[in-house]
């Protein structure tokens, strides 16, 4: 259960909620009505929806806006949305899974695709990066919660996998049918965690110069600017040396 992997998804950039809030709002929403619609609308007895709150907490989003969310479901209301993911290169070699929440496959595929080719990527077909990564669970934790020796007996006592831990808080790893027991039996001991999805862990890593680092952000910014895409996923690398020389 080594904890060194320096991966992280763009939903943790630092600085991303803050300056996106209205989107991140609009994202949070369409998953705990997706979420209440494919389960029951009880938190307690739906993981992925008491996940789902537990990330939009952590966002502060107002307790109305989370309400409203779930009754959308549970009377119907609103869009049906389906999940689509999408596969493809960015520049440097990197690969990237976006994953996707819509009510209209068509546009999503076009504002998809429009911005990856126009910030030098590729889509490619599926399946094309994703036997390139782990599909697994993941809770996240600030780095409040406790030091890294801390959440490491933590998890490992829950029954995790891996741990990463940084000054940006605590990334716990599970097998991807055991996230919501792990999360459950952390809760006593590190309180209630920001997040907890299934997410896609690379199995190697692609180091990104500064040239290809400064095209790939503003690539992934502009597909995290689009409503549909719930979360990008990707196999970079930035060096601190790197990120200090992009601000």
């Amino acid at each position: 259960m080594a904890g060194h992997s320096k991966f992280k998804n763009i939903m943790h950039r630092k600085g991303a909620q803050d300056k996106k809030r209205s989107s991140m709002f609009s994202k949070l929403s369409r998953e705990i009505t997706v979420a209440a619609k494919m389960g029951l609308p009880d938190p307690d007895m739906n993981p992925r929806l008491r996940a789902a709150i537990a990330a939009a907490k952590a966002q502060s989003m107002p307790k109305d806006n989370i309400q409203r969310s779930i009754d959308k479901a549970s009377k119907g209301d609103g869009e049906n949305y389906e999940e689509i993911r999408y596969e493809g290169f960015g520049p440097g070699g990197v690969s990237l899974i976006i994953e996707a929440l819509t009510d209209n496959r068509n546009r999503t595929a076009t504002n998809v695709r429009t911005a990856v080719s126009k910030n030098g990527g590729n889509l490619g077909t599926a399946g094309s990066v994703s036997h390139g990564f782990d599909r697994m669970g993941l809770i996240n934790y600030p780095a409040k919660v406790g030091d890294a020796e801390k959440v490491f007996e933590a998890a490992l006592e829950a029954g995790a996998e891996d741990v990463t831990s940084s000054e940006d808080g605590h990334e716990i790893w599970t097998a991807q049918g055991d996230l919501h027991e792990v999360a459950k039996a952390l809760e006593p001991v590190l309180g209630e965690a920001e997040g907890a999805k299934l997410a896609w862990r690379p199995q190697t890593m692609v180091d990104v110069n500064e040239d290809d680092a400064t095209k790939l952000f503003k690539l992934i910014d502009a597909l995290d600017d689009d409503d549909d895409v719930q979360t990008v996923w990707g196999n970079y690398e930035v060096s601190d040396a790197v990120m200090e020389k992009l601000g």
